[in-house]
């Protein structure tokens, strides 16, 4: 063989050979993305992730509704249903509403310094950042952001509906929604969330156990004192229990307010953060199966019987509990809280009939109660030594407080001018019939 033949031959391609991989290197090179690009479509992708993450929980937090449907129209009186009913989707329509109105210009108005009220402004503004990474820490957009907050106010709201049930005009409880959804709720959501007063004080309620479920609760205490127990609930010195339409119905919502409560308090985390949102649905859970336990359990021991109602409220006043401290509470102490919360629920259930107060599906014990109770169990189970006892005793004294004045004013306002209970022939014979015209429940005959 020829080898200087091959030599020449190889030497002849090796310059041009390595004229292409110089010119494809430097191709590559420039084709790559810089640091800066490759820092910004994974900001984008975050930002994409986190705002359907948001979407969703929202979705979930609406369809929470349904589950308040489901309990409340199974836990009244069959002669009631539609009248029940028709509360519940006017309440969402009503909160959202009036949100965008004017709630979420005073929940969120940008103090310039912590305080107690302020405004900022009529309607929705979006910010020239409002669609894009650069808002809320690349977490949701702003419409995002309006809808998320705007299904809370109305869920502070359909808390009441529960407990007035029965007995209270319809258009009366429209228009204290109205008011109570667009100023009361918003402006005490402010203190915390709005970056106002409490805030500036520590006081933390991580998902709305005061801020939401306890505000409803005072809102619903105030109801039921002025209008005063239903026909029949308490006579000759008995507490009677009045019969549920359906205990299916009110089984389906409890699911489905478990379902809507990993929106609930996985969205609170404000982005889909893996580690923050799972630790989050974790506590939840445990909460809510002990707060069932719970439930169950105290009920048993104290009347001797297996009562489904305090399971179901067992379970959702573990869900209430936990709200406030979902992030900050370790998933061992998350059982404590439930169970407790379902203790608490049975003894308020009990107090509540003791002073002959009339609440038709146990809003009080479990939104009230066990919101209080949540957020002062923050300031004892928190791994974060900066959330105190005594400040989260004051949070929700002073929540509770502006709440249960403000709710306690509109009400007595309708009830002078206007009157807030219905006739009790239309108590007797039922609110379907007389106002709606309709019955929830039609049992035809064949002759």
């Amino acid at each position: 063989m020829d080898y200087s033949s091959f030599s020449e031959a190889y030497l002849a391609l090796a310059d041009p050979i390595k004229e292409v991989g110089t010119t494809a290197n430097e191709v590559i090179k420039e084709a790559a993305p810089t640091s800066e690009e490759l820092e910004q479509a994974i900001a984008t992708g975050l930002f994409t992730a986190n705002n359907i993450w948001m979407m969703l929980a929202t979705a979930l937090v609406f369809i929470m509704h349904l589950g308040f449907a489901g309990v409340e129209a199974g836990f009244g009186q069959a002669k009631n249903t539609v009248n029940i009913l028709f509360k519940n989707p006017l309440t969402p329509i009503i909160g959202i509403l009036t949100f965008f109105v004017c709630g979420f210009g005073l929940m969120y108005p940008g103090f310039d310094t912590p305080g107690w009220f302020d405004f900022g402004g009529w309607f929705l503004t979006l910010p020239d950042n409002g669609n894009s990474v650069a808002y809320a820490d690349g977490g949701y957009t702003y419409w995002t952001d309006f809808l998320f907050q705007a299904m809370f106010a109305a869920t502070a709201a359909t808390i009441v509906s529960g407990a007035v049930a029965e007995r209270i005009k319809i258009t009366s409880y429209l228009v204290f929604t109205l008011i109570f959804v667009g100023l009361v709720y918003p402006i005490v959501g402010s203190w915390k969330w709005g970056g106002g007063a409490l805030d500036e004080m520590g006081f933390y309620d991580f998902a709305g156990s005061t801020l939401v479920h306890s505000v409803g609760g005072w809102a619903a205490l105030a109801g039921i004192i002025l209008l005063g127990p239903r026909k029949g609930k308490f006579s000759k010195g008995k507490t009677n229990d009045l019969p549920g339409s359906n205990v299916s119905l009110a089984v389906i919502g409890v699911f489905l307010l478990w379902l809507g409560w990993f929106g609930f308090n996985g969205g609170s985390v404000l982005s889909g953060d893996p580690a923050s949102t799972s630790f989050v649905l974790l506590t939840t859970s445990l909460a809510a199966c002990a707060g069932g336990l719970g439930g169950g359990l105290t009920a048993y021991l104290v009347n001797k019987r297996l009562d489904l109602g305090m399971v179901l409220n067992g379970i959702l006043a573990g869900l209430v509990g936990i709200t406030a401290g979902a992030d900050v509470i370790n998933p061992a102490a998350a059982l404590l809280v439930g169970v407790i919360a379902g203790v608490l629920c049975v003894f308020g259930a009990l107090a509540l009939n003791k002073l002959k107060l009339d609440d038709v599906v146990g809003a009080i014990p479990v939104h009230l109660v066990c919101g209080v109770w949540g957020t002062l169990a923050v300031g004892i189970f928190s791994t974060n030594p900066e959330h105190t006892l005594w400040i989260q005793l004051k949070g929700v004294a002073i929540c509770g407080l502006a709440a249960f004045v403000g709710a306690f004013a509109i009400f007595f306002v309708l009830k002078k001018l206007f009157g807030i209970r219905v006739s009790e022939q239309h108590e007797v014979e039922g609110l379907d019939s007389h106002e709606h015209g309709m019955r929830g429940y039609t049992i035809v005959y064949d002759e």
